[in-house]
């Protein structure tokens, strides 16, 4: 198989400079779906300098605001004219299911299209009253400079989206490094953003390993912000870099996440049905490769039996097999070491103690399958319930009390997201609101709207993606003060 130049910089597709090459598996056989161009840190560099000089000294940050928007909307709109061909490369790419895939397009869509008329709708700055008629003082906002873009390997071109858009409204340039795992959609949205006339050097790819190429960008001195999604760990290695240079940092670090289910959600047989279709949907989408998955089912004592036993028997029978083939509900894990990850905690979490009640095992033949996990009599102190697993496997803890369910949800050092299962809604707005979590659904999961902010509380990161706080981040705020009537101040003597 050939490769293909992923490398885009200055407005060109270019091979990386060392010559080094990638192959990208399907991850429902091992096959080979392409090789990518596998670029350092010379192929960083020359990207930023494209972008800086984009940026200093190109049409991009002073294009007027209508027409950045309608660039967006163009965008969008080639991306509805090719849903049903990034949709695959996605499913086929991330292992995810073909409705997902189309479903993240559709998603990636509404985000180009927010930002655009979000931008369009802004005002000429604020008007500052400086309690004086002969001054006129505003605050503007205006494009940070150059960005550097780290997505994760999970949701590809959606958060590739949730950076771009903004970073794009707001008048910046930016250099995009994907997952080396999964770079496959994030090719085809740059080249719709050349098709839609972005001029050149405004977007930059480069496709690469983290080291060098996500640590490269984090630390060079000419990018004046770095955006990452991803883990933990290199979260905290992309702030460490960009501190010798002070740049603007934004991190969206993943969760585990809280469900916690009231026994009043359950008294009616709808109620109880729906709170475990609920649970499955939490825990299981994308096989479970979801930072705000709902990892953590946390039941009041009295549901524990019937709900457990109703949850792995429906985990039990969902279809599990390639995205593309028709009626399979959950595809794969998205590597080897992925599905070896989750395996090792499922083994962690037997032996301490936990109860196996669906899944823990991999179907026969190839890919990186693991069917989804089902982990009762689960507690605090087990790796499973404390780190972030990302991979098919849900836990189950019991509480007895209001504020036993609300102790247990925030224990826990990340704060992404959590739900809230109860028919009093006096309760769901107490609770809600002490749960330190940055999106909080109530009867529901996994929803977002990309009018509202989107980000966590504690490691799981700081800033926030998406609403109107989403392109603040990719901007900074100046304060003009006009004198308009200028005379001696007499300050000093003379």
């Amino acid at each position: 198989m050939s490769e293909q130049k992923t490398i885009y910089t200055a407005g060109t597709w270019r091979s990386a400079a060392s010559g080094a090459a990638r192959e990208i598996l399907d991850p429902a056989d091992a096959s080979v779906l392409a090789v990518v161009a596998e670029g350092g840190t010379a192929d960083v560099d020359a990207a930023v300098r494209a972008a800086r000089a984009a940026f200093d000294g190109g049409p991009w940050p002073g294009t007027p605001v209508a027409a950045r928007a309608a660039l967006l909307r163009r965008t969008a709109d080639l991306l509805e004219r090719d849903r049903e061909r990034i949709g695959l490369l996605e499913s086929r790419d991330a292992g995810k299911t073909l409705e997902e895939g189309r479903v993240d397009v559709d998603c990636v869509v509404d985000a180009f299209r927010y930002f655009a008329d979000l931008v369009i709708g802004e005002g000429a700055g604020r008007v500052v009253d400086a309690g004086s008629p002969d001054v006129h003082s505003v605050v503007v906002h205006e494009p940070v400079g150059v960005c550097a873009l780290i997505t994760p390997w999970n949701y590809p071109l959606l958060q590739a989206s949730w950076k771009i858009a903004p970073a794009l409204a707001a008048g910046n340039t930016f250099v995009l490094k994907p997952s080396e795992i999964t770079p496959l959609s994030t090719v085809a949205l740059v080249e719709l953003l050349a098709e839609a006339g972005l001029p050149a050097g405004v977007a930059n790819l480069v496709t690469g390993a983290g080291d060098p190429v996500g640590a490269r960008l984090a630390a060079h001195p000419d990018v004046d912000l770095v955006s990452f999604t991803g883990g933990l760990t290199s979260g905290t290695k992309v702030m460490r870099a960009a501190a010798d240079t002070v740049k603007k940092v934004a991190l969206e670090l993943g969760g585990k996440n809280p469900n916690v289910v009231f026994a009043d959600a359950c008294a009616t047989e709808e109620g109880f049905d729906t709170a475990v279709d609920q649970a499955l949907n939490a825990a299981f989408m994308h096989s479970g490769q979801v930072c705000s998955a709902g990892s953590r089912l946390i039941l009041e004592e009295s549901l524990r039996e019937r709900f457990v036993a109703e949850l792995a028997r429906r985990a039990e029978k969902i279809r599990i097999g390639r995205g593309t083939d028709p009626g399979v509900e959950c595809g794969p894990l998205v590597s080897a070491a992925q599905l070896e990850r989750t395996e090792s905690y499922v083994a962690s979490a037997l032996a301490e103690g936990a109860v196996l009640r669906a899944g823990g095992e991999r179907p026969e033949g190839p890919g990186y399958f693991y069917r989804p996990t089902v982990l009762d009599r689960c507690h605090r102190s087990m790796r499973v319930v404390r780190e972030e697993v990302f991979g098919p496997v849900l836990t189950v803890e019991t509480f007895r009390t209001e504020n036993e369910a609300v102790a247990l949800a925030n224990d826990t050092e990340y704060g992404l997201a959590g739900g809230v299962w109860t028919a009093d809604q006096g309760r769901a707005r107490r609770v809600a609101g002490r749960l330190r979590h940055g999106t909080v659904w109530i009867n529901d999961f996994h929803p977002y709207l990309p009018q509202a902010e989107w980000g966590g509380f504690g490691k799981s990161g700081i800033g926030r993606e998406l609403g109107p706080s989403g392109l603040a981040e990719y901007r900074e705020t100046k304060h003009v003060y006009q004198n308009l009537a200028p005379r001696p101040v007499r300050w000093f003597a003379g």
